[in-house]
């Protein structure tokens, strides 16, 4: 004889004809229905996750910075000097600055803490010379950017340092590219290692590190203001004292990965 037991299947449940083991199945039915009316439109059963707090938004972190100094006059092109010049030498700049910043929390950026390039609910893909999609971890991608902005500065042809020297017909070009990439890795640092920079006590120096850079790229138009909207929350609590006013965020919060 088979023994008491309740078809949870999907068919019409059998019950036995013990009252007691019946009624005993009638409420595990009652209950999984009850779960599943609450569950309704939401997968698994679970309840969406709630957005993590953005630690360095909190007022008492983005008021400190290392200087007071009004940035916006500071990336302004100065009379008779060369635009192409002006570019080249602050790119350079923010390029070293950077690659310093992110050396103090390097040893925190793993393979296994940051498997992917992410920021916030995007997540970056490195491209080769031949234009493949390469995915890969935070430290590989930032070691990419590192590498290839460092060959291009240091390229004669690229980054002319001597007299009579012409810079490229791309140079612009080259410039916007070094811009985004290097605007990647800050955004990491803020998204996945502010905690560290905390406990460094480097976040002042975090803070004027990235106005600076916002501001100089907002005057030449070198980033696309689509790539920056991730950040655009901390870019207007930053900037807004800097004169640049606010920024146009027309995302707001995001509940889905996005690729780029």
């Amino acid at each position: 004889m088979v023994g008491d037991h309740c078809n949870l299947s999907g068919d019409r449940p059998v019950l036995s004809q013990n009252p007691k083991t019946g009624l005993s199945c009638k409420m595990v039915l009652q209950a999984v229905g009850k779960v599943l009316r609450k569950s309704k439109g939401k997968p698994n059963g679970k309840k969406p996750v709630p957005e993590e707090k953005k630690l360095y938004l909190e007022p008492e972190y983005t008021k400190l910075r290392i200087t007071d100094f009004e940035f916006k006059e500071l990336v302004m092109l100065p009379r008779e000097i060369d635009l192409n010049e002006w570019l080249a030498s602050n790119t350079t700049t923010f390029f070293h600055h950077i690659n310093l910043q992110y050396s103090t929390i390097s040893e925190f950026c793993t393979g296994e803490s940051c498997q992917t390039m992410a920021v916030c609910n995007t997540q970056y893909y490195w491209y080769d010379e031949r234009g493949k999609k390469i995915k890969c971890t935070a430290p590989q991608y930032v070691d990419f950017v590192m590498s290839s902005v460092q060959k291009l500065v240091t390229d004669e042809d690229v980054f002319p340092t001597k007299y009579g020297k012409e810079f490229p017909n791309s140079f612009e070009s080259l410039v916007k590219k070094i811009c985004k990439y290097l605007f990647h890795v800050l955004a990491h640092i803020y998204s996945s290692h502010f905690k560290e920079t905390l406990a460094l006590e480097l976040h002042g120096h975090l803070n004027t590190l990235y106005t600076h850079f916002i501001l100089f790229i907002r005057e030449f138009n070198l980033v696309d203001p689509k790539e920056t909207t991730i950040m655009d929350d901390l870019t207007e609590i930053l900037c807004s004292s800097s004169g640049s006013g606010s920024s146009n965020s027309s995302a707001g919060a995001q509940n889905h990965v996005k690729e780029r």
